[in-house]
């Protein structure tokens, strides 16, 4: 008995440390994996700085060849380098024209800027506005008339400087733009706005989205047209036409180019400048573009003062001759006429060429068209994505209607934009599908769009984000230091082994359980004996 007793103790204590061995060890992998875990969570997700909230505002006027827009831009201070929290708040339509036609009078460019900028003024908080940064970038109207007339270019931007420098906003300066920039910026607009650049992941943090494509972009101003979009790495870069564009530490290879003289108003005026070429008399024309049983005129000067048209310009020119235009609303013989516009011999038998001999690799994924192109197709009722034949069958019967029966047709009638809508529509067409080369089966991926949310796809938005930097070209803060799968693995490897150490342990314990109960029944059957 007293034997029995004496090495009991012993046995148990062997038996005890037995069971702790175990159990210490997992509990042991258990800190450790939850270290682990938090440890990667923390530096995956590692933020920049923490900014005071609030909001911030920019300004931007995008000055085109026919009109000048101011947009007003929001976002919350904090978040300023996120993807997406820029929004419009406002837009205003510069009366008049372009600034590129005060060539002559640069002193009266300030004076058409006086009603948007007042209402500017009452859409951003007074305290807020000197820390309001303001540019004004020029496009393809200011491109020609500094070819035309370098002098007068400067002249408009000075006198543009020296107006806001008596406004209340952090004036930035003025500057006209490369038609490569335009592009670029557009671009840059369209895929912000539509969130291809980053999205949130399931821990709210901003990534780059995997698998997903960007969107191209074209624009049809009133002087020029751009086409971008991003051709892949296998295209060569020995194009001045392919650019290598980074943002948030990821490099796209994007095509751009820019059409000077393609823009929707300058190519009508080549357009009249052709058929009057072909005319028996150079007082009276006929265009098969404007709609039947109408009839206006245009100053020789209209037409002929462009450098776009230069080359076209009659012997015996005169700026004030008046010259009498009828149309005859024929939608074939239209677009025959308008393909003149256009140099497609120069790419026969090359497959990575447009027109004019100009390079473009072949277009690939989806597109969105903005601007001149939006406007033309929405006047025959057409938005987002519609087959080719939908087009042709819609431009078809509008270009068929006298002139009488467009005011029932448009909405917002205006005889400029009325007269044109069929002429923009055949313009439109050569342009995608002979220069451009989009197919029946291509087509429906281009997305005639405005706007995303309530802001404009436009240039302007693009180029506000790069001037502020808005989208820096390395954000490593931002990207992940593990590719999501990689994460993904591995989170779950140590949540398993986390897991299974934690029903490890609950074995233990419930096992020591049974052992001391029946340790118990033990010890109190020896003590009854």
């Amino acid at each position: 008995m007293f034997t029995l007793l004496t090495r009991q103790p012993c046995e148990q204590a062997g038996l005890k440390a037995l069971s702790r061995t175990p159990a210490i060890i997992a509990l042991v992998v258990l800190i450790l994996s939850v270290v682990v875990l938090v440890t990667i969570t923390l530096i995956q997700f590692h933020q920049k700085e923490v900014l005071l909230p609030g909001l911030k505002y920019g300004i931007v006027l995008d000055a085109g060849s026919s009109r000048t827009t101011v947009y007003v831009y929001q976002w919350p201070a904090e978040k300023e380098n996120n993807t997406g929290v820029v929004s419009q708040t406002f837009k205003c339509s510069v009366k008049g024209s372009g600034i590129s036609s005060y060539g002559k009078n640069p002193q009266d460019v300030p004076k058409a800027f006086e009603d948007c900028m007042q209402k500017v003024q009452g859409q951003i908080p007074a305290h807020l506005h000197r820390s309001t940064r303001i540019y004004l970038g020029a496009t393809a109207g200011m491109r020609l008339l500094r070819l035309q007339n370098e002098t007068a270019a400067n002249e408009v931007l000075a006198s543009i400087q020296n107006y806001f420098k008596s406004q209340p906003f952090d004036f930035r300066g003025a500057q006209i733009i490369s038609g490569q920039e335009e592009g670029i910026y557009g671009w840059i607009t369209a895929n912000y706005l539509m969130g291809n650049f980053l999205e949130k992941n399931l821990w709210h943090m901003w990534v780059h989205p995997n698998g997903v494509e960007t969107t191209g972009a074209l624009d049809l101003g009133g002087a020029s047209t751009q086409i971008s979009f991003a051709a892949g790495d296998k295209v060569g870069l020995n194009s001045s036409h392919i650019m290598k564009v980074s943002l948030y530490g990821y490099v796209y290879s994007l095509y751009t180019h820019s059409f000077q003289c393609y823009g929707r108003n300058e190519a009508e005026k080549r357009f009249l400048a052709i058929l009057l070429q072909d005319s028996p008399t150079k007082t009276n024309l006929i265009n098969p573009c404007y709609p039947r049983n109408y009839l206006t005129t245009f100053t020789g000067g209209y037409i002929f003062d462009s450098l776009c048209t230069a080359d076209l310009r009659p012997v015996s020119y005169n700026p004030e001759d008046i010259i009498t235009v009828g149309g005859t609303g024929d939608p074939s013989l239209c677009r025959e006429k308008v393909a003149s516009l256009f140099d497609f011999t120069a790419c026969r038998d090359q497959e990575a060429c447009s027109f004019d001999g100009v390079y473009q690799p072949k277009v690939k994924g989806t597109f969105v068209a903005f601007a001149g192109f939006y406007y033309t197709a929405s006047a025959f009722n057409l938005s987002g994505s519609f087959s080719l034949s939908a087009f042709n069958s819609s431009s078809w019967d509008f270009c068929s209607e006298s002139w009488s029966q467009l005011p029932l047709l448009l909405p917002r009638f205006d005889e400029v934009y009325a007269r044109s809508y069929c002429f923009s529509a055949h313009y439109i067409y050569h342009l995608l599908v002979n220069g451009y080369r989009f197919t029946e089966e291509t087509w429906p991926q281009i997305y005639f769009k405005k706007e995303v949310g309530n802001s404009s796809i436009a240039w302007s938005l693009g180029y506000m984000l790069s001037l502020t930097n808005q989208i820096p070209a390395e954000s490593p803060l931002i990207r992940l230091p593990m590719d999501p799968p990689a994460f993904v693995g591995t989170l779950a490897f140590f949540t398993a082994v986390a897991l299974l150490c934690l029903a490890f342990l609950v074995y233990l314990c419930a096992s020591s359980g049974k052992q001391r109960r029946s340790q118990h029944a033990f010890d109190h059957t020896v003590d009854s004996e």
